[in-house]
C-alpha cells in the first residue's frame, strides 16, 4: 500500500461526487423540458464488490481498505412516469393535447444534491487529514 493510498481513494470519491452533482444540476436545469428523463449516477468500487470485502474481513486476510470508487454508468429513470399536463397549444403536445413533462422531482434532486455535497465535503476533510499526517511524518525526519 502506498503512502498516498488514502489520498487516491478520496480523490476518486471527489471525482465521482462531482459528476453526481453535475448530473443533478442537469436534472434541475431540465425540470421544465418536455420529454426529459431524470438521470442518476451509479457508483461501484474500483475493484471487487461488497461481498468480497466482507469475506476478506471475515477470513482475517484483509488487505486494507478498498481502492476507491468509480462511476459505472449514468442511467435514465424509466420507472417513474412522466407527468402528463393538458396543454394543446404546446408544441410538444400529443394528438390528445397532453404534454409529457419530466419525471424530475425538485425536492428529491435537492436531497440528492445535499447528500452529494456532504460526501464531497467529507472526502475533502479526509484528504486534508491525510495531508496533515504526511506533513507531520516529514517533520519527524528533520
Amino acid at each position: 500500500m502506498s503512502i498516498f493510498h488514502s489520498i487516491n481513494t478520496s480523490a476518486s470519491a471527489l471525482t465521482a461526487q462531482r459528476l453526481r452533482m453535475d448530473v443533478i444540476s442537469s436534472n434541475m436545469a431540465n425540470v421544465d423540458t418536455a420529454g426529459y428523463r431524470r438521470k442518476s449516477v451509479v457508483l461501484q468500487p474500483k475493484e471487487g464488490n461488497f461481498s468480497s470485502f466482507i469475506s476478506q474481513a471475515m477470513s482475517k486476510q484483509s488487505t486494507g481498505a478498498g481502492n476507491g470508487v468509480k462511476v459505472s454508468k449514468i442511467v435514465e429513470d424509466t420507472e417513474t412516469p412522466f407527468k402528463l399536463v393538458y396543454d394543446p397549444e404546446h408544441p410538444d403536445s400529443d394528438e390528445n393535447g397532453y404534454v409529457e413533462l419530466p419525471n424530475v422531482d425538485p425536492l428529491r434532486e435537492m436531497v440528492d444534491l445535499i447528500s452529494a455535497t456532504r460526501s464531497y465535503e467529507a472526502n475533502v476533510t479526509v484528504m486534508n487529514a491525510s495531508k496533515g499526517m504526511l506533513m507531520k511524518a516529514l517533520e519527524i525526519g528533520k
